[in-house]
């Protein structure tokens, strides 16, 4: 992959081994170039102003209160910087984490267990994919909050038939109508019509289509755990 097509990305972790072992793991791929890397939220937001990346990866908690200092920062990218994707990561699969990451909006942000560093192909993936504008949710949240309980009768997804379910579930992985339809092996006209049937059972057809998305996905992820 030649210079001009690799991704430009930055890291913030402030333990420094950390950080450049995720530097190396990224760059040994062919596909990244980290431009630069940084121990805090308040030195990652310069830096995204200075060198404009493509895509920025960022631990959740960081200098100075280690509390969610990274979700703050990916919000206030994504604000200044509409063009820039952020990958949060965290070690914990917290759905309360998540729903405050995605309350302005999922496009462009990522949410994924620490545990995925070592899967580079994944890693990449995620931040290629959120600097396109798409979201991506770790399956491992998504599974651990659906084992948490069985949806009842005072969910609001009980409305939903078990492929609409089936269809949110997909989409709260981050996955487009085309993806969704891969992974369940329906056609795209199926997918668009389970997606408008969603909507409507959620009380979301009037919203725009962007807040609909989001708003069916942050429905899916408070409702199962409950």
């Amino acid at each position: 992959m030649s210079p001009a097509e690799r991704l430009r990305v930055i890291i913030a972790e402030d333990s420094y081994l950390v950080r450049e072992g995720v530097k190396q793991l990224l760059e040994a791929t062919g596909e990244v170039d980290v431009v630069a890397a940084v121990g805090d939220a308040e030195g990652l937001v310069s830096l995204v102003e200075e060198l404009q990346p493509d895509a920025v990866l960022t631990d959740i908690r960081m200098p100075p209160d280690h509390r969610t200092e990274g979700i703050a920062a990916a919000k206030a990218i994504r604000r200044a910087h509409p063009t820039t994707g952020v990958v949060v990561l965290s070690q914990h699969a917290d759905e309360g984490y998540v729903v405050e990451l995605i309350s302005d909006g999922a496009r462009g942000l990522g949410y994924l267990l620490k545990e995925r560093v070592g899967d580079r192909e994944q890693l990449t993936n995620a931040l290629r994919e959120t600097s396109r504008g798409g979201s991506v949710i770790d399956p491992t949240l998504v599974d651990a909050l659906m084992r948490r309980r069985h949806l009842d009768k005072r969910s609001r997804l009980d409305v939903l038939t078990a492929r609409e379910l089936a269809v949110l579930r997909e989409m709260a992985r981050g996955r487009s109508n085309a993806a969704i339809g891969q992974a369940l092996s329906l056609s795209q006209s199926s997918i668009e019509k389970h997606v408008n049937a969603i909507f409507s059972k959620l009380g979301l057809a009037e919203e725009p289509r962007l807040h609909r998305r989001v708003a069916a996905v942050v429905t899916y992820l408070r409702e199962v755990n409950l």
